[in-house]
């Protein structure tokens, strides 16, 4: 494979020396590029976009092209196993991803097939090759998947929740049959990552955006327990070189020091925790990625580089942070001022690294 001319990120990931603190954002390809809009209309629907592997190739550079960002994230959805799994996903506008099928009983579950992720979901292991091909080597291409937990939320709700009724029905009433969808959903977890690892990922993300609205006991037990799962069956080394780990818990800063004992090389951290208590209490075992609220892209630029700063300072000098959001950006918010985010970044944290 090609030479990687900007290692940085991987790097801050096992925590060793870097020249400054890397940067990149969750959903960086989106609907706040008007270049990301026209190439998505050029495809028909979000979903065509995904599958078309010179589009969805396309929209993973667009941002790339515009900032300097140490990473690219491939553009992709976290409902793409469920819809391999023959749900039946599509996308509604203003409303979200749907799913024409809804898993809700221990048949349902039976009937739910194994898949084989470079066949089942080829166009994703597509649009990874074709990407890590057309970055050359300038920066990292990261690969994804969706929790288990999370991705059973889809599953059993049918869409989107507001309070998690049919999932948490599930989990609380027939646990053995949460447990049987979890553990399916884990291998596939396993196998779609590995086959992202084996096309050219060089690091991978597990998105557990709904772990936060469990208690703490169902936390364990229905959705990092799988996450550990799907770390201890994960490729670690390709290419010559560690495919470092990030776990990701929207609200899961409670769970720090479990989840940092997960075996992950990374925490991701949502802007409701505190970075500098966040590292004094579990920064020596992990590295953390984030976390600036995505609502501060709202305002100056002068207020967001105000609010960087005050981050960098709390996380506080030496290696292991990767600058990010704390979730993905909005889609309202202006391309320059995303600018003036990612140039803080890079301009104000140097200083934070002269010791290495």
């Amino acid at each position: 494979m090609t030479e990687l001319k900007n290692d940085r990120f991987l790097r801050a990931l096992m925590r060793q020396p870097v020249d400054r603190t890397p940067v990149w954002m969750m959903r960086q390809a989106g609907r706040y590029l008007p270049e990301y809009r026209a190439t998505r209309a050029k495809a028909g629907d979000f979903l065509s976009l995904c599958k078309n592997t010179p589009l969805a190739c396309e929209v993973t550079l667009q941002p790339l092209e515009r900032f300097p960002l140490d990473a690219a994230i491939l553009f992709s959805d976290i409902l793409t196993i469920p819809d391999a799994l023959g749900l039946g996903l599509y996308f509604e506008t203003g409303e979200g991803p749907k799913f024409r099928n809804t898993v809700r009983s221990a048949a349902d579950v039976a009937a739910l097939p194994k898949i084989n992720a470079e066949v089942d979901l080829d166009y994703v292991m597509n649009a990874v090759s074709t990407i890590r091909g057309a970055l050359n080597g300038s920066v990292p291409l990261i690969g994804f998947s969706g929790s288990p937990w999370t991705l059973a939320t889809y599953m059993i709700e049918g869409g989107s929740s507001k309070d998690f009724r049919e999932a948490k029905k599930l989990m609380y009433g027939q646990p053995e049959v949460m447990h049987q969808l979890l553990d399916h959903l884990a291998d596939s977890v396993i196998d779609y990552l590995n086959g992202q690892i084996r096309a050219g990922a060089q690091a991978v993300q597990i998105f557990d955006t709904w772990g936060g609205v469990l208690s703490s006991w169902a936390y364990q037990e229905f959705s990092l327990n799988y996450m550990k799962k799907i770390v201890a069956g994960l490729i670690r080394e390709n290419d010559g070189r560690r495919v470092p780990v990030i776990l990701f818990t929207k609200n899961g800063g409670q769970w720090l020091e479990s989840i940092a004992e997960s075996g992950a090389d990374a925490v991701g951290l949502d802007w409701t925790t505190d970075i500098g208590k966040a590292r004094a209490r579990i920064g020596d075992q992990v590295a953390l990625q984030g976390n600036m609220d995505p609502a501060m892209l709202y305002a100056p630029p002068e207020r967001i580089r105000q609010e960087v700063a005050d981050i960098l300072s709390r996380y506080g000098t030496g290696p292991g942070h990767i600058f990010n959001l704390g979730h993905g950006i909005t889609p309202d918010v202006d391309p320059e001022h995303a600018g003036a985010f990612i140039r803080a970044v890079t301009e104000l944290s140097p200083e934070y690294h002269l010791q290495d």
